[in-house]
Parts: structure tokens; sequence; C-alpha cells
């Protein structure tokens, strides 16, 4: 999912269908407006920005979609509809939204929902090394060693996992923040070390906290949250 932005003289050529001087031309003189104001030849365009010429609308502002969901246990993190139990039939949304951060069928909690492909890169590249906290129960106590193993990595499908930051929550259950999301790491970390994760519930995506939501709500993000997101991913 991409969003890439282009330059505004590149645009203009291409939505004004005129050449590159004549676009120069308009754009110098102020013709065009970008948010209401003028123009700069190379400056990149968001989706999320408008841009007129002679008053005439080339390009109408986006608005995109923010919400925070707590995906119950049970559905899938998928949109499409030929899986059973889909996000798409759990939501019931006419705008399509695009899950940030898969969740397994068996698990739990926060999920990400935008239309916003820039955020929806930064957040989901493997490179950016983004966190994500979960709150996990086993399926008996936890030693000192396995906690130690968690946190130090744990060596699975043929590589070991990023260090992590573990605490211990319960007898049989801790807090984990990865910095990675390798498939269904959190369980084959588990497994590895002899334990069977029993709930996996995900609290918190960078900046982002599930809250009070309980499964199945969801809720817009609000102006705050959404400006330290942005700021951190």
């Amino acid at each position: 999912m991409k969003n890439l932005s282009s330059s505004l003289q590149h645009f203009v050529v291409q939505k004004g269908r005129m050449s590159n001087k004549e676009a120069v031309q308009c754009i110098l003189l102020g013709r065009v407006l970008v948010n209401g104001k003028k123009g700069q030849l190379s400056q990149p365009l968001l989706p999320e920005d408008e841009v007129t010429l002679d008053g005439h609308v080339l390009k109408p502002s986006q608005t995109f979609t923010y919400l925070a969901y707590y995906k119950p246990r049970g559905v899938e993190s998928t949109l499409n509809l030929l899986i059973q139990n889909n996000l798409a039939q759990a939501l019931s949304f006419n705008l399509r939204l695009f899950p940030v951060g898969r969740l397994d069928k068996e698990s739990e909690g926060l999920m990400l929902l935008t239309n916003d492909g820039q955020l929806y890169d930064r957040i989901a590249s493997a490179e950016h090394h983004q966190e994500k906290e979960y709150i996990i129960t086993v399926d008996k106590p936890l030693t000192p060693e396995a906690l130690e193993h968690l946190a130090e990595g744990v060596v699975i499908m043929g590589q070991k996992t990023r260090p992590a930051q573990v605490s211990q929550t319960g007898e049989n259950q801790f807090r984990i923040i990865l910095t990675q999301g390798l498939n269904r790491q959190i369980r084959r970390m588990c497994h590895k070390l002899g334990y069977a994760v029993e709930q996996l519930v995900r609290v918190r995506i960078v900046t982002l906290s599930l809250g009070q939501l309980q499964p199945g709500e969801w809720r817009a993000l609000h102006e705050e949250e959404l400006k330290q997101l942005k700021q951190s991913s």
C-alpha cells in the first residue's frame, strides 16, 4: 500500500494537460494554489493537499480516517471476503480501511485502521523497528530463565529475534515490547521455551494505546494522538 508524492510542476503538467513550460509559467505567476497558497515548482504534493488552477480544482483534498480498534479473538486480520470471520465483516464499514499490524486469529487487541498509505507504510515497514506492546498469558508459571530468554532473543524460523523489553506481570503472565513482527513471533518464542500461549493481547502500537476499548469496539483517534503517532513513526 503506497501513497507516493509528486512535484507540483509534474502534477500540473499531467493533470492540466499542458507543456512543461506552460506549467512552470502558471506556477510562477501564482495561478496555481496549494491549500490556498501560491505553489512552488518542486513542492511535493501529499494526498491531503488541494490544488487549484485559476480557481478550478485540479486535485481535491483527500481526507483520511484513523481508527483504534480492538480486534476480538476469532477475527481474521484480512479484508478478503472469501475468508470467514474477516475484518470487513466484523466492522461493516462502507469505507475501505487497512489494518496496520496483523494479529493472528487467536490473538486480540489493538489495531490501527486507516486509509493513509504513508502512515501505514511507516508503521508497517520492518525497517523502522516500531514498538508494539503485548500482554501474554501462558499455561504455567514463568521462570526467571524463560523471561531472560524472551528478553535476549529466541531462535525461531532460523533466526534469533531482536532483544525485547520483558517484565513479569503475574505468575503466568508477562508484558513484552517488540520491535519486529515475525509470523506468530510471540507464540513461536513461547513454544520454543516450553510454554503455550493462552491469551495474547496487543495493548500498544508505537504511541497509540488500547485504552478502555473492549473487544469489537473502535474509536476515532484524537488529534493529539494522531500528531504523536505521526511524529514517532
